[in-house]
């Protein structure tokens, strides 16, 4: 993995010794308006961290890719990734804490590793679920290029009722 540069973000890969700073972003209660939970702790965090840097699932056949998202001060706002299966198919997913939200650092930060996927992973098409009580996320996805996944890919995939699949196919140059 790369370090990815971007306008006024850098992209870092996640690593065990990222687990600290992000503790602290992570434990932010708005992120979890709409779906999961904040690490249960630091050790918990930093296990997490330390088992992803293999960046392979345990059967070996997909790529996981995680990026931390650093402002040009140093400040960690959040995390960046995929998993990119071997068919080129790259499921995605970020979160930032509140506090940055609204400024486009979401924006730049996934198009950056959009750009990375295709260009050093093989990504051939993008897909993100998300809840479909998730405006903010939504409205992103689409400013990206994603639209709404079919029923019948939404059926394919075991997306929940209360869910939403966004695809986006890779962009040519």
């Amino acid at each position: 993995m790369r370090t990815i540069e971007t306008v006024g973000l850098t992209l870092e890969p996640q690593v065990a010794a990222h687990a600290e700073a992000m503790f602290e972003v992570l434990s932010d209660p708005a992120i979890y308006l709409h779906e999961n939970a904040p690490p249960e702790s630091l050790d918990w965090l930093r296990n997490r961290f330390s088992r992803l840097e293999s960046r392979r699932s345990g059967d070996g056949t997909e790529q996981w890719l995680n990026w931390v998202i650093r402002l040009p001060d140093g400040e960690l706002i959040g995390y960046v990734q995929a998993s990119v299966q071997p068919d080129g198919r790259a499921d995605i997913a970020y979160v930032l804490c509140s506090a940055h939200w609204g400024r486009g650092h979401a924006r730049r930060a996934v198009a950056a590793m959009l750009d990375e996927l295709a260009l050093h992973h093989h990504a051939r098409s993008f897909a993100a679920v998300l809840k479909r009580s998730n405006v903010r996320s939504m409205r992103l996805l689409e400013r990206l290029g994603f639209s709404a996944g079919s029923p019948e890919q939404h059926a394919a995939q075991r997306v929940l009722p209360d869910e939403a699949l966004m695809l986006r196919g890779v962009r040519r140059r």
